[in-house]
């Protein structure tokens, strides 16, 4: 007898990024802009959400400077992670995975040069910007 076989949803990506980051705020808008498929889902890092996933997946310890994707029962942090995110966009993002033939330890640096810097460059909000009704579903954490 061949039944048929409902496949499998793949797990929702992930992205728990600093929620009051200027920068930030602007990368997840570009992200939900290019993701019509809503693949991509998201949490600040500092709402109660984001800590608990953080202390779930061991990496509670990283500063806020961070950014951090789960993939499934996977875990990817600052180059590894945006790397992974833009691909998840698909069609010429996925190009992003060129990026990994440069050594991890110098992508990383490159990362937390950038990071400790972003918000002398572009700002930081007085508190986490909450999400416009039209995405407030893609994002985990949304009251």
């Amino acid at each position: 007898m061949n039944e048929a076989v409902e496949p499998t949803k793949r797990p929702d990506r992930v992205v728990l990024y600093d929620g009051v980051c200027k920068f930030c705020h602007g990368t997840v808008r570009f992200l939900i802009a290019r993701d019509p498929p809503g693949l991509l889902r998201f949490a600040s890092q500092q709402s109660a959400l984001g800590h608990r996933l953080m202390r779930e997946r061991g990496v509670d310890g990283l500063e806020w400077d961070t950014l951090i994707l789960l993939d499934g029962e996977r875990t990817y942090v600052r180059s590894d992670a945006a790397i992974r995110i833009l691909a998840a966009l698909g069609g010429g993002w996925q190009l992003a995975h060129v990026l990994r033939v440069v050594p991890r330890a110098l992508r990383d640096r490159a990362y937390s040069l950038y990071a400790r810097n972003r918000y002398r460059l572009f700002g930081k909000l007085e508190a986490c910007a909450l999400p416009t009704p039209d995405y407030r579903s893609r994002f985990l954490d949304a009251p």
